[in-house]
């Protein structure tokens, strides 16, 4: 992964050593040149005057060129400063796409959270401002793995009926039921009360995810701490590193298709799952979890690498602990805007020449890019599909590399960290308007939800 920031110095020396390029000058229409005849009083011939009016009119030219050049053209060469919308005011070339994610989203007709001191289920319906506790009247299961899948979790875990009797609310909390004729999660379903006829209510527990135990002071581009990123996977093929993963149950890891379709033919039994991990040389000779089945996703397609997602079933189930642990999905209708800081991590090379692999696992910090900045003409003419996302710089100073595919991109929101991306291609590591490209996680979430529930 090519996770080394750019210095700013040598960025301005390489600009500095390309130099500005070819230049066009015009003149606007509001840009008057003064006639020449306006200088002949003081010559004392009129061929002198003509001579002096055109050396005179060279040297205006050439001033206001070289003084264009000086103030306008280092704004334009210079590397962007990190923010999304500048960046993509600097390049000005033909838009490949008129589809980005800046179009305004309806609000949510209802919203789920879980208090996390009591597991309780609060539901937030239309407009009120208030979160309502959820009776229990009309609740089923398959309504609490609906709400966990919701919310980016990949199962329920646990759930009950709580008496109202055994704990202490306040007079002002108000009540909301699904009524009972209708089942589903839309807004109009749930209906406000000032009280629950049964005296109960819903206590949900999703399978955990996005948390860090052990997290790290973030320093963003060097070695990781045991713990930072604990759904940070290994694939190996025999003792090698191929790709990275991310983990999303104690079964279960997602990667990239193209990592496991590069080596469809090789032995089930010679892949390993290796989480927990941060220095390779630590791993010895038939250490890790075993495949018991690799599932690329059907539509996978080698040249574009569209759809480019796999899931990988393990034999035997991970321990999890501070160091092991899931990472949640995005959760429904989740988006997160570009010039999101999000964080990518990895083994991979650690330089563009691609001369040197990573023994400690690497992270660094990128932002989100719009995809209609990352189809235009001068970044990948048009090469995304809605199935990818781009995240980077467009001065390259920090990408993956070959060697992290497969691995996470996330993002954090309210204290946990969601699979935004899966690391897929890219022109060349870090290199100036070419960003990294990444599996858009949010696109797959019933496939993932409906592979692992059929296995």
């Amino acid at each position: 992964m090519s996770l080394k920031l750019d210095d700013q110095a040598s960025m301005e020396a390489q600009y500095a050593e390309e130099g500005p390029g070819p230049r066009i000058s015009r003149a606007e229409p509001g840009d008057r040149l003064q006639p020449v005849s306006q200088a002949g009083s003081w010559c004392s011939f009129r061929r002198g005057c003509a001579v002096l009016g055109a050396l005179g009119m060279l040297a205006g030219v050439g001033v206001g060129s070289w003084l264009l050049v000086l103030y306008l053209w280092p704004a334009a060469s210079q590397p962007t400063s990190g923010t999304p919308q500048d960046e993509e005011m600097t390049l000005s070339c033909s838009e490949a796409s008129s589809e980005d994610a800046l179009l305004p989203s309806l609000p949510k007709t209802v919203s789920f959270r879980i208090n996390r001191e009591d597991f309780l289920l609060e539901v937030q319906v239309k407009a009120r401002p208030d979160w309502l506790l959820v009776c229990y009247e009309g609740w089923s299961p398959a309504l609490g793995v609906q709400i966990c899948r919701s919310l980016g979790h990949l199962r329920l875990a646990h759930h009950k009926a709580v008496n109202l009797s055994d704990l202490s609310l306040s007079s002002s909390q108000a009540f909301s039921q699904l009524l009972p004729s209708l089942g589903g999660l839309l807004g109009e379903q749930w209906q406000p009360r000032d009280s629950c006829a049964s005296g109960r209510i819903v206590s949900l527990k999703c399978s955990e995810c996005g948390a860090r135990p052990l997290a790290s002071r973030i320093v963003g581009g060097q070695a990781v701490a045991p713990g930072r990123w604990p759904w940070q996977a290994s694939v190996t093929l025999g003792s090698r590193h191929t790709c990275g993963g991310s983990v999303l149950a104690p079964h279960w890891v997602v990667t990239a298709a193209h990592c496991m379709h590069s080596f469809r033919l090789s032995r089930l039994s010679s892949w390993r799952v290796h989480a927990g991990l941060v220095s390779h040389s630590a791993i010895r000779p038939h250490q890790g979890a075993m495949l018991e089945k690799i599932i690329l996703h059907p539509f996978y397609s080698a040249q574009s690498h569209d759809y480019d997602i796999a899931l990988l079933r393990l034999q035997t189930p991970l321990n999890f602990s501070d160091t092991v642990g899931a990472v949640c999905l995005p959760a429904e209708e989740q988006r997160f805007p570009r010039g999101s800081q999000c964080w990518v991590s990895g083994w991979g090379h650690t330089d563009p020449s691609y001369s040197h692999s990573s023994d400690m696992l690497q992270d660094t910090v990128v932002l989100l890019l719009s995809t209609q900045l990352c189809n235009s003409s001068c970044v990948y003419s048009g090469a995304l599909t809605s199935r990818m996302l781009c995240a980077g710089y467009l001065d390259g100073r920090a990408d993956a590399c070959q060697g992290d595919s497969g691995g996470p991109l996330v993002c954090p929101d309210q204290g946990m960290w969601h699979l935004v991306g899966v690391v897929s291609w890219g022109r060349g590591c870090a290199e100036p308007n070419h960003p990294g490209v990444y599996t858009n996680v949010a696109e797959f979430l019933d496939w993932i939800h409906d592979t692992v529930q059929v296995h």
